[in-house]
C-alpha cells in the first residue's frame, strides 16, 4: 500500500538564532505530558528474510584468508536513500576486497527499488562501484543543497566522494572536494555542526595499521592463528570536514578540537545531547573509553566524556566500541547514548539525566541478554509502532575459529531485537521476532527504512563475506504511524539535525532528523514515528537548525507529510 502525501504549509512560531544563541528546547512545548504503556498484544511482531525474493544478490567479499589480514574482519557498511527521488528507499552495499591475495573488490552495488518490491542492480549506470579498494563505512547527505542526496564511502586507504548528478549517475568529486582522508577509515556521517546551512563530513578512523606487516596473533599452532588485538596498533585521530559551500571541504579537525590521536573509531552518531540547539558528536572505539565531543557553538567541540560518564562501562573499563546511537528512548526529552560491545561485554545504554550526565542503565533496561553476543550495526526505532523506541543488534563475532579458544561462543551468531516496555525497560523479543531473527550469520553494518512505504519499518543487515539479510516487517500490529519529510530551505536541504517533537494520545515523542548512526551504515532520512492506537496526532512541532520553529496540529496518521522550511513566516 502506498501512503497518502501530503505537503502542508506550518506556522511560523519561534525564533531563528544562527548567533550561538540558546535556543528553547522543542519539549518545552509538551511540558506535562503523560506516557501511556501500550498493551502486550501491540507488541506482536515478525521480521522476514526477502533479499533473494526481492531481487538482492549481492555477496561481501571479506577476502578471509589463513594471513588473518585485521581488514577481513571489518566488514562493510549499507545504505538506505532514496537516490533517485522516485519516494521509494534504495540499497547501496559497500564491498570489500581480498588484501591477501591483492585482489580489487567486486565493487559496490547499487540497487533501484522499483516500488513493487523487487530492487534492480544499477551500479554501472550510477558510476558508484569504487575503486577497487576494501570499502567500509557509507555516508549519505545533500553536500550541495540540489534536492539529490550523494554519497560518500569510506575504506582502507580513503575515502570517496560522490556526487548525486540528479539524472541516476553520479560523478566522483573526491579530489576537487578534498575529502579523500587517508589510512584505515571505518565510519562516517554527514551533519551541520555550524548550523551554516551546509552539510559537513565526520570521518571516524581505526588504526594505523598496514596490512603489508601484519603481525602472527593467536597460539602457534596448526588452526590456531587468530586476529589481532586493535591494542597491538596505534590509534589515529578522526577527521572532520567542513563544507565550505561551493563544492568543496576543508578539514578542521584540530581547529575543532576532535583530532585525538589516540583514536580507534569505529561507530559515529550525531544528536543535541544537551539540547541547546547544537549536534553534538559521540565515537565508539574500540578497546579505548569513547568519545563525547560537545559542540560550543563557536566551532569548536569540548572533549566531555569524562564528566559526562560516557566512556566506560559500569566498573570503569573501557570496552570494544562498535556501533553507536543517539535517541530518546525513555521519553522525556533529553537524547540518551547506545553502543554495542564485544562478546562477554554488554551493550551499554547511558540515560541522559539533564545537564551533560548520563547514568548506566544497562541492567536496568534489561538488556543483559547481549553478553555472549558480539554487536556491531544497531538502531533505536520503533518496531511496532507503539510509540516507543525499539533496540536492534546484528551480531556476529570477528574471530572466525573462537570456538576453539572459547566453547560457549560462536563465530555465526543471531540478531537481537529488545522491544521497549516503557519505563526504561526492553524486552528481549528475538525468539519471537520471525524467522530473520533465526538465521545464524556474521553481522557487521546495518539500516533502517521502510522499503515497501507500508508504514512499517525494515531492516536492512549487510553481513561479512555474505549475502545481506533484508527483514521485511509485516506489520502484525496494525498500529498507527507518521512519516515526516523534511524539506529546509535556510537549513540544509533535508533537514539534518532538525528536531521534531510529536504529541499523540497524550504521549510525547522527541527524534532527530538524520542518517548517520549505528556501524558503518547510513538509514532512510524520512522520519518514522509511531503512534500506537492513536490515528492522529495532536500536534507537531519542528525546530530546524537554522533556528526557526514551527507547528501544525491534527495531523491524520498513515501517511507521509512534507514540512518545507520556505512556508515559515
Amino acid at each position: 500500500m502506498r501512503p497518502r502525501i501530503a505537503r502542508t504549509a506550518l506556522a511560523f512560531t519561534g525564533s531563528r538564532s544562527r548567533s550561538g544563541a540558546r535556543l528553547a528546547p522543542v519539549t518545552s512545548l509538551l511540558i506535562g505530558v503523560v506516557l501511556i504503556q501500550p498493551h502486550a498484544s501491540e507488541r506482536q511482531i515478525r521480521f522476514v528474510n526477502v533479499a533473494a525474493d526481492w531481487g538482492i544478490d549481492f555477496t561481501h567479499e571479506n577476502g578471509a584468508s589463513p594471513d588473518k589480514i585485521m581488514v577481513e574482519t571489518f566488514g562493510s557498511g549499507v545504505a538506505a536513500f532514496d537516490y533517485d527521488n522516485d519516494g521509494w528507499v534504495d540499497l547501496f552495499f559497500a564491498n570489500g576486497a581480498n588484501l591477501s591475495k591483492g585482489t580489487p573488490s567486486p565493487g559496490n552495488v547499487l540497487y533501484r527499488n522499483t516500488g513493487n518490491r523487487r530492487f534492480v542492480d544499477v551500479t554501472r549506470q550510477a558510476g558508484v562501484a569504487g575503486n577497487g579498494r576494501f570499502a567500509t563505512g557509507v555516508a549519505v547527505g545533500d553536500i550541495d543543497n540540489d534536492g539529490f542526496l550523494d554519497l560518500y564511502v569510506g575504506g582502507y586507504g580513503g575515502g570517496l566522494l560522490y556526487r548525486n548528478n540528479g539524472d541516476g549517475s553520479f560523478t566522483n568529486v573526491t579530489t576537487r572536494a578534498g575529502v579523500a582522508g587517508e589510512g584505515w577509515i571505518s565510519s562516517a556521517g554527514f551533519f551541520d555542526f555550524n548550523r551554516d546551512g551546509h552539510l559537513d563530513l565526520y570521518v571516524a578512523r581505526y588504526l594505523d595499521y598496514d596490512v603489508r606487516r601484519d603481525p602472527y596473533c593467536g597460539y602457534r599452532k596448526e588452526g590456531y592463528r587468530m586476529y589481532c588485538d586493535p591494542r597491538n596498533f596505534d590509534g589515529v585521530p578522526d577527521l572532520l570536514y567542513r563544507n565550505s559551500g561551493d563544492g568543496t571541504f576543508v578539514d578542521v579537525s584540530a581547529a575543532a578540537g576532535i583530532a585525538n590521536p589516540a583514536g580507534k573509531g569505529l561507530g559515529v552518531a550525531f544528536g543535541d545531547v544537551n539540547n541547546d540547539g547544537w549536534p553534538d558528536i559521540y565515537v565508539a572505539n574500540d578497546l579505548l573509553r569513547n568519545f563525547l565531543y560537545v559542540n560550543n557553538g563557536d566551532g569548536t567541540f569540548t572533549d566531555a566524556t569524562y564528566a559526562a560518564g560516557v566512556g566506560y562501562d559500569e566498573n570503569g573499563k573501557p570496552q570494544a566500541g562498535m556501533g553507536a546511537e543517539i535517541a530518546d528512548y525513555d521519553g522525556d526529552g533529553r537524547l540518551d547514548i547506545f553502543v554495542t560491545n564485544f562478546s562477554e561485554e554488554l551493550n551499554e545504554l547511558y540515560r541522559n539525566a539533564g545537564d551533560l550526565v548520563f547514568e548506566d542503565t544497562t541492567r536496568a533496561a534489561g538488556l543483559e541478554s547481549a553478553w555472549r553476543y558480539l554487536g556491531f550495526g544497531t538502531k533505536l526505532f520503533d518496531a511496532n509502532n507503539d510509540g516507543t523506541l525499539d533496540i536492534h543488534v546484528t551480531n556476529g563475532h570477528v574471530i572466525d575459529n573462537i570456538a576453539r579458544y572459547s566453547p560457549t561462543l560462536s563465530y555465526k551468531q543471531t540478531d537481537q531485537l529488545f522491544l521497549n516496555r516503557g519505563g526504561g525497560r526492553f524486552l528481549d523479543a528475538s525468539a519471537e521476532a520471525g524467522p530473520a531473527f533465526r538465521i545464524e550469520h556474521v553481522g557487521r553494518g546495518s539500516a533502517v527504512a521502510d522499503l515497501d512505504n507500508d508504514g512499517h519499518l525494515d531492516i536492512v543487515v549487510a553481513n561479512a563475506g555474505a549475502a545481506p539479510i533484508v527483514m521485511h516487517n509485516d506489520g502484525r500490529t496494525r498500529q498507527h504511524w507518521l512519516r515526516v519529510v523534511a524539506r529546509g530551505k535556510v537549513s540544509n536541504r533535508f533537514g539534518v539535525g532538525a528536531r521534531v517533537a510529536v504529541e499523540s494520545g497524550g504521549r510525547a515523542q522527541v527524534r532527530e532528523i538524520g542518517a548517520a548512526g549505528s556501524y558503518l551504515s547510513a538509514s532512510d532520512l524520512r522520519l518514522h514515528v509511531g503512534l500506537g492506537r492513536n490515528e492522529s496526532v495532536d500536534r507537531l512541532i519542528i525546530q530546524w537548525s537554522s533556528g526557526r520553529r514551527q507547528t501544525l496540529e491534527r495531523i491524520t496518521g498513515n501517511q507521509q507529510i512534507v514540512l518545507d522550511e520556505q512556508d515559515a513566516r
